[in-house]
């Protein structure tokens, strides 16, 4: 690989890749190839020796100029030479004097994605536009951020499931989704595992965790929206209030950044041109009324008819936190039971709020949690108040007539949080293939 030249001894190697640059000279010719770890500049100055397609065993020559300038950008070729150190080299201070080259895929010459095409159209030909290190840095970066927050889950002792997604109703309404023919009846594609995460604290897995697909259909085209999306879930036994499931949520968003910052910090400095910072814990918590009061008096009045926050709140609240407390997460703690799930715990001090939260990430919500109602007569007066069928939610009922310990969790949108860390413009930068209203392609 590309990487390991660099601390490599100088010599013979043999290297493949994606042809990046071409630059022919009278007396030279120089060939940048890219892998996924990496470029290295390829020189050749002499007359050069290509294997015989035809005849494996024998070599062929071939001037230089025939077989490199040919090159098409996006060739994937394999070549052997020789291995210099060499500081005068810009691109890491090694290059390889070609000795022999295989054309292993020949790439056409008319590359559609170009550095100035707009999002529309790399993301028609996403293929290619993963090649660019930034994107092949994004997924890298994932990786990272994930594994730390499986880390966490595991010392914890949590349990990683993998919930359906069909399902036979709704997890919370019917707005927002995809209805799907099943046979001889109907299906729903799953818009959260909240129904599922919950009956493993019934079936007594305690915490458990799930990173994996959701669904809604929300014909919205802002830059935070899909209608397919990676959801990372989590739910907990033995919670005294969402307080717990609050405190939980910091140490996972401190252990991802924290690994993103180590491993890939630089890099992400080199081709973002940001720095990544792991914010402190605790993170400050501001109950939702009280947040609509001081984005009210900044200058800006919530135009809602209902209790909720809209976008705008969302960046004031995060803009006035940065001032205040130079963070860029905000919890907003205490939502209004008219605005929320039948199966968020009402708070026992004031019934017209919930144990809920939603987890704002530089004016973006990224996350809502709860402590859930474990009490089933407590369900079924919530889900009646809000005028859902008692009888179409019978099997997520049962699961709480069989003894369930208070527990609570969230739910929270990966690409959203990546979008946010390496201040893109729009998820679908950062989602491997982007689904919305108007995209079931590539």
């Amino acid at each position: 690989m590309v990487k390991d030249l660099f601390a490599h001894e100088d010599g013979p190697v043999r290297v493949s890749g994606w042809v990046e640059k071409v630059r022919d000279q009278k007396f030279v010719q120089f060939v940048v190839l890219r892998d996924e770890t990496g470029a290295v500049q390829l020189v050749n100055g002499g007359v050069l020796r290509e294997a015989d397609p035809e005849n494996p065993r024998s070599d062929i020559l071939v001037p230089r100029t025939t077989t490199i300038s040919e090159l098409t950008h996006g060739t994937f070729v394999t070549v052997t030479g020789e291995l210099q150190h060499n500081e005068r080299v810009k691109l890491g201070g090694v290059e390889i004097q070609i000795e022999t080259i295989e054309v292993v895929s020949k790439a056409l010459p008319d590359n559609p994605v170009a550095d100035d095409s707009g999002l529309d159209a790399r993301m028609d030909w996403r293929f290619l536009d993963l090649r660019r290190p930034e994107q092949n840095l994004v997924f890298r970066i994932q990786t990272t951020f994930l594994h730390a927050l499986r880390q966490v889950w595991i010392d914890r002792g949590f349990i990683e499931i993998h919930t359906p997604k069909l399902m036979a109703s709704a997890s919370e309404s019917r707005a927002e989704l995809f209805e799907v023919e099943y046979f001889e009846g109907k299906a729903f594609l799953a818009q959260s595992p909240q129904f599922f995460k919950q009956m493993a604290q019934a079936a007594g897995f305690g915490g458990i965790f799930e990173v994996g697909p959701a669904f809604r259909a929300d014909p919205s085209f802002t830059s935070r929206h899909a209608t397919e999306f990676t959801s990372i879930d989590t739910e907990l036994s033995w919670v005294e209030s969402h307080e717990d499931v609050m405190q939980l949520h910091e140490e996972l968003m401190v252990a991802g950044f924290a690994a993103v910052k180590e491993r890939h910090g630089e890099e992400i400095q080199k081709l973002f041109g940001i720095e990544v910072e792991v914010p402190a814990r605790p993170f400050p918590r501001i109950p939702l009324a009280e947040a609509k009061e001081i984005v009210k008096e900044r200058g800006y009045e919530v135009p809602r008819a209902d209790a909720d926050m809209d976008p705008e709140g969302e960046r004031q609240i995060a803009a006035y936190v940065k001032e205040k407390y130079g963070h860029d997460f905000v919890f907003l703690p205490d939502y209004a039971a008219s605005i929320r799930p039948f199966y968020h715990m009402l708070n026992e001090d004031d019934p017209s709020l919930t144990k809920r939260n939603d987890l704002i990430y530089r004016g973006t919500e990224i996350s809502t949690g709860a402590q859930r109602e474990h009490r089933v007569d407590v369900l079924e007066a919530q889900a009646t108040a809000k005028g859902m069928d008692l009888a179409e939610l019978g099997f997520y009922l049962d699961f709480f007539r069989y003894g369930v310990p208070p527990h609570g969790g969230f739910g929270m949108g990966l690409a959203r949080v990546l979008m946010l860390m390496l201040q893109q413009s729009s998820i679908r930068e950062v989602t491997y293939l982007f689904r919305g209203p108007t995209r079931l392609l590539p």
